[in-house]
């Protein structure tokens, strides 16, 4: 992959009531230049619509992917990948660093019939998760608008050591700043 080629990482951190949402635009050769922050509500059902206001924020017809750190942020906020897919017009990679069994029990266990349902029904409407090997890592991914091969290849290019993608790696510590400061102001 080209070195200039940019995507966009979107992470999360959050306390109590309000999750920080932070996107980093990052080319292949690790260079950031761009940043964005939104929010989006703990437990609540809008962090697609967040992640897609991040993107328009941004403005920025250069990034080619998008990358999300993980399908349910903000305490089983579920992203709508396809959805997020077709507002932004970009193929759509979720990276997870941790092996799982699903969101389903914990979301049951989390939430009352109504909401837990609505929140199934768009966590199984979601691509399957495969596993990728990257820098002998192993890290988790879904993706829309790519097929698994793309979507390894996209990861690789954008993880230069370790296993978190850079756009990822940045967005995260963005977000943290940002929560550390609102904390101690």
């Amino acid at each position: 992959m080209k070195a200039g080629v940019r995507a966009l990482g979107v992470a999360e951190s959050y306390r109590e009531h309000t999750s920080t949402l932070a996107g980093a635009v990052v080319r292949a050769d690790r260079v950031a230049d761009g940043f964005a922050l939104t929010t989006c509500t703990v437990g609540g059902t809008d962090a697609t619509r967040a992640v897609a206001s991040l993107f328009d924020r941004l403005d920025r017809q250069d990034v080619r992917y998008l990358l999300v750190a993980g399908i349910a942020p903000a305490w089983f906020n579920i992203l709508d990948l396809h959805a997020l897919g077709s507002a932004v017009d970009r193929p759509i990679v979720s990276v997870t660093f941790e092996p799982s069994d699903g969101l389903a029990d914990p979301i049951r266990d989390a939430f009352g019939d109504e909401a837990a349902q609505r929140r199934l029904a768009t966590y199984r409407a979601q691509p399957d998760r495969h596993a990728v090997s990257v820098n002998g890592e192993t890290v988790f991914v879904r993706s829309v608008g790519l097929d698994d091969d793309e979507t390894a290849e996209v990861v690789r290019a954008f993880t230069p050591e370790g296993g978190r993608p850079e756009p990822l790696r940045v967005a995260r510590l963005v977000a943290r700043a940002v929560d550390g400061f609102r904390a101690d102001g």
